[in-house]
């Protein structure tokens, strides 16, 4: 470990610490980035163990189809991710989150936030996406060590995986696996033996190594990277977006007449 305080628990981040909004029976926190930032900095510093994700439409649309998943999120601190959540926000809560926190953005953000040098680990992604998402890493923000553990691709075989982050003393794991995948590996297999904070990053090792082209920023800044990574995909993306989206948006209405149904 670093210098900073050894874990004294395996206590979650309380979502108590800042608003929270339902969406799909998930709490997702609504608070900017630096509030965060604070927080996560904050609880590193405490030896507290904290379990971090993001959600976008595609997440709630399997959440609802997945009570496993949905059990798992409850034990991690949840961030809004993407124009749909957004729009949920909107159509259930009356405004809009106060930031979208995608993680792609939002985890370097947060590593060059943490002034104290950190033991980063890298686990998921294809065979030597982690290794080259690493080196981009240290080439960035170099004040962390950054420590490639292993693809995502060990299947059932946790033991050599967990083995490793135990033996490596990380503070932060960043997972790649996909969702609900990295989720449920944080949830059911990782605890204070193998680090801190936890975080379920998605693509970003795929992004950082050059494997998958970012969407330009004038594409996110319209709020449309999701169209520009299924023009990159469409085979693999068209059915999450072309079927999922339109099919987010209806449940997100349902939720929204049942709760006035309920209240009339």
């Amino acid at each position: 470990m670093t210098a900073l305080t050894q874990p004294r628990s395996a206590a979650p981040l309380s979502q108590a610490m800042m608003p929270v909004r339902m969406i799909a029976g998930v709490a997702v926190a609504d608070a900017t980035a630096g509030t965060v930032i604070a927080a996560l900095g904050a609880s590193l510093a405490a030896g507290q163990m904290t379990r971090l994700a993001f959600v976008n439409a595609h997440c709630v649309n399997l959440v609802r189809r997945d009570p496993r998943y949905r059990d798992a999120l409850a034990q991690f601190l949840v961030l809004p991710d993407g124009i749909g959540i957004e729009i949920a926000g909107r159509i259930l809560h009356g405004a809009p989150f106060c930031e979208n926190l995608n993680g792609t953005d939002f985890v370097p953000r947060l590593l060059a936030s943490l002034r104290e040098p950190l033991r980063v680990a890298l686990v998921g992604g294809s065979p030597g996406v982690a290794e080259r998402a690493a080196a981009k890493l240290a080439a960035s923000i170099p004040a962390h060590v950054y420590l490639p553990i292993s693809d995502g691709y060990f299947g059932a075989d946790h033991a050599p995986v967990l083995a490793s982050l135990t033996t490596a003393r990380p503070d932060i794991v960043l997972v790649a696996m996909g969702v609900p995948g990295q989720e449920l590996f944080i949830a059911d297999h990782l605890d204070d033996r193998h680090g801190r904070l936890f975080i379920g990053v998605g693509a970003l090792f795929d992004f950082l190594a050059g494997h998958v082209t970012r969407a330009p920023r004038a594409v996110r800044a319209l709020r449309l990277e999701w169209l520009w990574r299924l023009g990159l995909e469409p085979g693999r993306l068209w059915r999450r977006y072309i079927l999922g989206n339109p099919l987010f948006l209806l449940e997100i209405l349902r939720d929204r007449l049942r709760r006035n149904r309920t209240a009339a």
